[in-house]
């Protein structure tokens, strides 16, 4: 499903070059569910922004469904995130000017699919996570949890390879993080691949792989259930 060798990311800073992460490989199956952990600095959000394909390594290979998108340009790379990837954010990245429905509609829009169909889509995975009834309703009127599930039903209308979850459930509180975690836990058991950056332990627990980012090193890599 997912699979990165010896991956290596630089950035510039003035003179001086900052290594990110320095030869990073592992591996995803698919329908696993796995977190990466690690302190802040450890190289979590550049890992993230890579397996994303929203850049690029400076060295090193990353295969997403076999195939070697390590040295696309940004245009191929666009039509992959648009296809095959599924984000969910921390801060929700919604649109503060549309109803729920329009946000989970958007990705659809960019994959070409036609209105009617974009918005029986829409629907129907809001429903999927509990907001049938909150179809035309603004951001603005919904409580965290159900702006993360608008967020989770956004990333999941593409019908995706693959789920990116970038700290979901950093702004929310212990029960609603729970009931986003379970969420997950069930797309997962429907056969989602879902890869979470989290550094909190009680959110790791619910994948199967826990990844360990040191000084942009794997520090370690577990099997936890």
């Amino acid at each position: 499903m997912l699979k990165v060798e010896n991956l290596t990311k630089v950035y510039q800073n003035g003179k001086i070059n900052v290594k990110a992460l320095n030869g990073v490989s592992f591996t995803i199956k698919k329908g696993e569910m796995a977190a990466i952990m690690g302190p802040s600095g450890s190289g979590k959000s550049t890992l993230m922004h890579l397996l994303g394909c929203l850049d690029r390594p400076t060295s090193g290979r990353y295969y997403l469904d076999g195939n070697d998108v390590s040295d696309l340009q940004d245009d191929r790379l666009a039509a992959i995130r648009n296809k095959h990837i599924g984000f969910v954010f921390q801060q929700f990245n919604l649109l503060s000017r549309a109803s729920i429905l329009h946000n989970v509609e958007t990705p659809l829009i960019y994959a070409g699919i036609n209105k009617k169909r974009r918005l029986e889509i829409a629907r129907r995975t809001l429903e999927n996570v509990g907001l049938g009834n909150r179809l035309h309703h603004y951001p603005n009127e919904i409580s965290g949890g159900q702006r993360q599930r608008v967020a989770i039903a956004r990333a999941l209308a593409v019908n995706p390879s693959l789920i990116l979850a970038d700290e979901p459930t950093g702004n929310l509180d212990t029960k609603t993080g729970e009931d986003i975690m379970q969420i997950f836990h069930t797309l997962n058991k429907q056969g989602h691949t879902i890869v979470l950056v989290t550094h909190e332990e009680n959110i790791a627990r619910y994948a199967q792989r826990k990844i360990m980012l040191v000084d942009g090193e794997v520090r370690s890599d577990e099997v936890v259930a």
